[in-house]
């Protein structure tokens, strides 16, 4: 399977559709997805946000510097909205909301969700029963904190079905899955949506027939109040 998929072409930046399992970063002698893609189209990419390795989905690379800039100046300001889906088994803590906590380094390479809110990884979210035992979240991280969706799940009792970083639960593909992008760029507005395209329980008819007619404008969505 390809590493990526290229989902729009605009003048100054590029969305793209990342595979899972495919590294952002070059690591190992392996080119990860930005180098790929450059060493493709023959341009100099510049990265405005990442996503991890086994999470597929919509990624914004700048063409050049300037465009960088302004996609920075966006998310720091908290002007692009990001979209994810995610399947868990278990019963959550609690089935939507929001989950908020200062994130601090853990063991073996993974992050902790602490009490303390000085500088909170901030996410919403929605679930819904897909099956017995399975549920799939729909969710907006408010951050932009290293793992900080697959800590707030596994911080509610669910980690991500495929994580292995994080749960126990084996599967064809860590599934969480970057969905939605739009922002305002240079005065105009821009949407992007991609459904998933791996993982047998993403593929699934009953799953997506659930987000295309339940969260296919996640923004219209009647959000719970910040506690």
């Amino acid at each position: 399977m390809s590493p990526y998929q290229i989902v729009s072409h605009q003048d100054d930046f590029i969305i793209i559709n990342k595979a899972a399992n495919v590294h952002f970063h070059s690591q190992d002698g392996t080119a990860g997805v930005v180098a790929q893609v450059e060493t493709d189209l023959g341009i100099k990419l510049f990265a405005v946000h990442r996503l991890d390795t086994p999470t597929s989905g919509l990624l914004i690379l700048a063409k050049t510097s300037a465009a960088a800039n302004r996609f920075t100046q966006l998310f720091t300001a908290h002007q692009v909205q990001k979209y994810y889906l995610a399947i868990a088994m278990g019963k959550p803590k609690k089935k939507q909301g929001w989950i908020i906590g200062d994130m601090a380094k853990s063991r073996r390479s993974m992050y902790k969700l602490l009490r303390s809110k000085e500088n909170p990884a901030i996410t919403h979210f929605f679930s819904h029963s897909i099956a017995s035992g399975i549920r799939a979240y729909l969710l907006k991280p408010f951050s932009g904190k290293t793992h900080q969706l697959r800590v707030a799940l596994a911080s509610i009792g669910v980690p991500i079905l495929g994580d292995n970083l994080y749960g126990k639960q084996t599967s064809d593909r860590c599934y969480l899955h970057a969905y939605q992008l739009s922002f305002c760029y240079l005065g105009q507005e821009y949407q992007f949506i991609q459904l998933p395209d791996e993982g047998s329980y993403f593929l699934d008819e009953g799953m997506q027939q659930f987000i295309q007619d339940s969260w296919s404008v996640p923004a219209q969505l009647d959000w719970p109040q910040k506690p």
